[in-house]
């Protein structure tokens, strides 16, 4: 609890958030240094602070808000200068975070029964965008637009081989190397970190939807 208060000190989340207005202005051209620091400021956030994939997805989540509120304000100032990027992407990253903590079940595709991988993202993608998806993993990679690792934005589906099949697992892109899905038998809808091992070694890229875009 104490390093949760020592990160949501006013001081620091002010200094953070006058850069990022600072960045964000859309009237002015942001300078260097200013972009420079708010990079520098979210990299320090990050170091102290990082997403907690412990057993209480929820609990979890909800002690990281204060830092998911910074990161989503700096990736707001950025997707407002790409006009090519909508708020859907945002609406069903948002969207499947209410979802924390369901429980898994294959071939589930409802919170009140739960959810595997690719049941998430569908109930999902309904919900949100009103967008009816293959049921299949490996069918929704077919979908969209194909993205580069270092161009993902929140929002994007991402892949893994997690059974020896390519695509055979997804999730949700939010930022900051997180994502969320639906593990596995045994586990919950959780927010996860995409630059540990297992997943680097069995990410297998990602897509962005036509209607999130």
């Amino acid at each position: 609890m104490s390093s949760f208060l020592k990160f949501i000190n006013p001081v620091r989340i002010g200094l953070v958030l006058s850069a990022l207005w600072l960045t964000g202005c859309a009237t002015t051209q942001p300078s260097d240094s200013a972009a420079a620091e708010a990079e520098a400021l979210l990299a320090q956030l990050n170091n102290e602070y990082s997403y907690s994939t412990q057993s209480d997805p929820l609990g979890a989540y909800l002690a990281n808000r204060s830092k998911a509120d910074v990161i989503t304000t700096y990736s707001h100032t950025r997707d407002n200068q790409n006009p090519t990027l909508g708020a859907s992407n945002h609406q069903l990253a948002n969207t499947a975070l209410n979802y924390l903590g369901v429980k898994y079940r294959f071939g589930g595709s409802a919170p009140s029964s739960g959810f595997d991988c690719s049941g998430l993202i569908t109930y999902v993608a309904e919900k949100s965008l009103g967008l009816k998806l293959p049921r299949r993993a490996e069918e929704m990679a077919r979908l969209g637009e194909s993205i580069k690792r270092n161009h993902l934005q929140k929002g994007d589906l991402v892949f893994f081989n997690t059974n020896g099949a390519r695509y055979s697992h997804v999730g949700i892109y939010l930022g900051d190397n997180k994502f969320v899905h639906s593990p596995r038998t045994g586990s919950v809808v959780r927010v996860e970190d995409m630059s540990i091992a297992y997943w680097k070694k069995r990410y297998n890229g990602a897509r962005r939807l036509a209607s999130a875009q």
